[in-house]
């Protein structure tokens, strides 16, 4: 009589270990969902903010600022083709501005002529 007691003790705990386990498993499993879910809205939600809020008029708005500074800069050594070291440090600063803000290629062919141009300190 015991030992049937100890058997099906045994089987209740191996039943509530494989149970356990099942639970862990779906848990798991509900929580990739959540994140796929909460990863579609946020690709989703940030575009609609920038519309709403007005910031991609903001970034239209910083670009064209950093294309201006980055023009003067070149038409104003454009005849001399030399260029001051703090001046090109700052274009480049400004390049580097305007690119993460989804600048186009126009200042890629300015800035690769301005590469080309001789250096005073």
């Amino acid at each position: 009589m015991i030992g049937l007691t100890q058997n099906s003790i045994k089987a209740g705990q191996g039943r509530r270990k494989e149970q356990n386990m099942i639970d862990l498993a779906t848990a798991a499993s509900v929580c990739s969902e959540i994140t796929v879910i909460l990863g579609a809205l946020a690709l989703l939600i940030k575009p609609l903010r920038n519309r709403i809020l007005g910031f991609d008029k903001l970034t239209d708005a910083m670009k064209c600022q950093l294309r201006h500074d980055m023009l003067h800069t070149y038409y104003r050594h454009k005849e001399d083709k030399f260029i001051r070291q703090y001046e090109l440090e700052d274009f480049l600063y400004l390049y580097k501005g305007y690119k993460m803000l989804g600048g186009n290629s126009f200042i890629d062919k300015i800035k690769s002529e301005i590469d080309g141009w001789e250096v005073r300190t």
